[in-house]
């Protein structure tokens, strides 16, 4: 699937459709949507009989051919081949990421210089949650969503002709609108961080062994500040515009970055290399999106007057009122990584990267899973913005239910396999065998609040859908955090590290819990206990086939091959499991599969 959209397209979409074959593969013209959008779904939602579709009609059988005469694809074909272009580059990007942890802990292991790296890199990580993910995301994606809507509009009522020219485009006057005034609070942010370096430090941990690297560290970071802000207002234009590869291979860029440079530098500049490497990364992740926001946002230079009068009018999604709660509900979340970091940095040295390194591999499978919603947030927010609530409805509730289905077989594989795991990616140089017992312990904690993780991500994209102010995220996120700073406190100095994940696993699931029951009545009107319910076979499934590998993994001694039989083994016993569950997910998924091959297709 390759990226070729174009400016045109992206300004005025004509009446009569080009040639499909001569469309952008990872775009959707505007005026298919209202008939797109009504293509069944390929699994069913929670509590819909196994292989129905709308109305009792079986989803595949439903599914829509491909169009003739030009005819654009139904948005559920352009749904699968944007989840899967989206899906190549996100395992690519974590296949680097581990390629990036195993770089760092072969060469600076589990010490203090990895630790004092590791605070430093709480700077991008909370920036990659605030500017690229969650944040830049909730509050773009409506809002661009609202502008394309109003484009559209225009263009309908000029009977498709096109015109009106660059000043007339709502898109560009967003743009002109927000970008400026964002880069240069990012540049004052970034320039505020490497100044306050020191102080960062000693806040976020008081007992680091060497503070002086971790403060060299951070200044390096702190650039991520800017060129991650950037990085997420261009992904959330291009999301909007249906354009997911660019944004789904950033990451792939960053990673590249600190690979090369720590490969490169680490015996001149030891850990500062890698710091360095985070610099170069977030650079990378810029020019790795501008020649499709090019083509898709052809510059433009509109008269200032005509910008302040439609300045409000274009960005309206932007005030005060609607960032103070995405913000606090984002913040709020990372800040779980500052309290797991504070309570080890009075841990002995090593226990911060045990940490990183379970974390980083335990939450695999929740990236994964999100990546579904990723591709589904733009039609949620352009059904939220056309007032189609049912619509939206039935999008979350299968998008619960993909997503939970993805996150709980990789949780049972992180279950039955942690140790083989870490073996077979981190065990040697400076990583050694205590340090792989250490982190397995702790990965098979964390995978206890997978599911939570995964359903806060999913669930907090609704609420932010409408651009309307809503502070229960924010409330729901808050909660769990103090449930993750007192169990914390409560936990770590008994139990240490496992104390810690501990914590967190309890506090995210409180979030999630409080999340589901909130949006129902909240937002959109989803079945909150039909979701609950398909999401409790599917976690039984989970245990079961978690089990079950945690008593095979011990029968093959080679990690390797151990690790390899517990990728067939796992998944087997967690789909028949989920059939005799009665899982409408695994039934489905598994009716779909055969279909396909008794079909030949």
């Amino acid at each position: 699937m390759s990226d070729t959209g174009t400016g045109t397209e992206a300004e005025a979409l004509p009446r009569e459709a080009p040639p499909l074959e001569d469309r952008p593969r990872d775009t959707l013209p505007q005026e298919a949507l209202a008939r797109a959008e009504a293509a069944p779904p390929l699994l069913p939602g929670p509590g819909q009989p196994p292989g129905s579709g709308p109305e009792g009609t079986t989803a595949v059988d439903t599914a829509p051919e491909p169009a003739e005469s030009g005819e654009a694809p139904g948005l559920g074909s352009f749904l699968a081949r944007a989840a899967a272009g989206t899906a190549v580059l996100t395992v690519l990007a974590a296949v680097l990421g581990l390629v990036r942890d195993q770089a760092i802990a072969r060469y600076f292991g589990a010490s203090d210089a990895s630790d004092a790296f590791l605070i430093a890199w709480t700077v991008p990580e909370m920036a990659a949650t605030l500017l690229i993910e969650d944040g830049m995301a909730l509050l773009l994606v409506p809002a661009f969503s609202l502008a394309l809507t109003r484009r559209a509009d225009a263009e309908a009522a000029k009977g498709g002709g096109g015109g009106g020219g660059p000043d007339a485009d709502p898109v560009r006057e967003l743009v002109a609108a927000t970008l400026p005034r964002l880069c240069v609070l990012l540049m004052a942010g970034a320039a505020l961080l490497m100044a306050g370096a020191p102080w960062v430090v000693r806040v976020l941990a008081p007992g680091l062994a060497d503070p002086d690297l971790a403060v060299d560290c951070t200044r390096l970071t702190a650039v991520t500040v800017l060129t991650f802000g950037i990085t997420g207002y261009f992904s959330a234009a291009l999301r909007a515009h249906r354009s997911f590869l660019p944004p789904a291979g950033v990451y792939v860029a960053y990673n590249i970055g600190i690979i090369g440079m720590t490969l490169a530098l680490h015996s001149a500049w030891g850990v500062r290399a890698a710091a360095a490497g985070v610099a170069v990364g977030s650079l990378l992740m810029i020019l790795t999106q501008i020649p499709t926001l090019l083509r898709l946002l052809p510059l433009a230079r509109p008269r200032l007057g005509r910008l302040r009068k439609r300045a409000s009018r274009t960005a309206p999604l932007l005030g005060l009122t609607v960032l103070a709660p995405v913000v606090l509900f984002v913040v709020s979340r990372q800040s779980q990584v500052l309290v797991e970091r504070f309570l080890a940095s009075t841990l002995p040295a090593g226990a911060i990267s045990h940490l990183n390194y379970a974390q980083k591999v335990a939450q695999m499978p929740m990236v994964l899973s999100l990546m579904i919603c990723t591709v589904t947030f733009p039609v949620v927010a352009r059904a939220m913005a056309d007032g189609n609530h049912e619509k939206a409805r039935q999008r979350v509730e299968r998008d619960l239910a993909l997503a939970g289905m993805v996150v709980l077989l990789g949780t049972s594989v992180v279950l039955g396999y942690a140790p083989q795991i870490i073996e077979v990616l981190f065990q040697r140089g400076a990583f050694d065998t205590a340090d792989t017992e250490a982190t397995a312990q702790v990965m098979r904690v964390y995978a206890a609040g997978l599911l939570g993780h995964c359903l806060v991500g999913a669930l907090s994209r609704p609420f932010f859908s409408s651009g309307r102010p809503t502070w229960f995220p924010a409330f729901a996120m808050g909660t769990g955090l103090l449930v993750t700073m007192g169990a914390g406190y409560a936990l770590t100095y008994r139990f240490g590290v496992a104390g810690i994940a501990t914590a967190n696993a309890i506090g995210i699931s409180t979030t999630a819990l409080l999340l589901l029951m909130g949006l129902g009545t909240r937002v959109v009107p989803i079945r909150a206990r039909a979701v609950a319910l398909s999401l409790g076979r599917l976690a039984g499934a989970a245990l079961v086939a978690g089990a079950t590998g945690w008593a095979a993994a011990q029968l093959v001694p080679d990690a390797v091959l151990s690790l390899a039989a517990g990728c067939v083994l796992v998944p087997a016993v967690f789909f028949l499991t989920g059939l005799a569950l009665r899982s409408p997910e695994v039934v489905s998924l598994l009716a779909l599969i055969r279909r396909r091959f008794t079909d030949g297709r």
